[in-house]
């Protein structure tokens, strides 16, 4: 992938993602995206289903010390 594209805004606001962007990420047409005015920068957050985070923090040491204050 190159290190940068160049698209261009369409007069309805949209823009394409080059081919190779949309490979490299795994992009599939329907998928959505939560969208972050950063400065002068654009992002782009890729929603995914709440069932691909099943089992990603599997193995973590859940054994951190707490301040008092923050126990419950």
């Amino acid at each position: 992938m190159n290190d940068s594209s160049t698209v261009t805004l369409s007069s309805k606001y949209q823009l394409v993602i080059p081919a190779e962007v949309r490979k490299a990420c795994d992009i599939k047409p329907g998928d959505r995206f939560v969208v972050f005015a950063e400065g002068n920068h654009i992002e782009f957050i890729r929603v995914r289903p709440i069932e691909e985070y099943v089992g990603f923090l599997e193995g973590i040491d859940s054994n951190v010390e707490r301040d008092e204050e923050d126990r419950v």
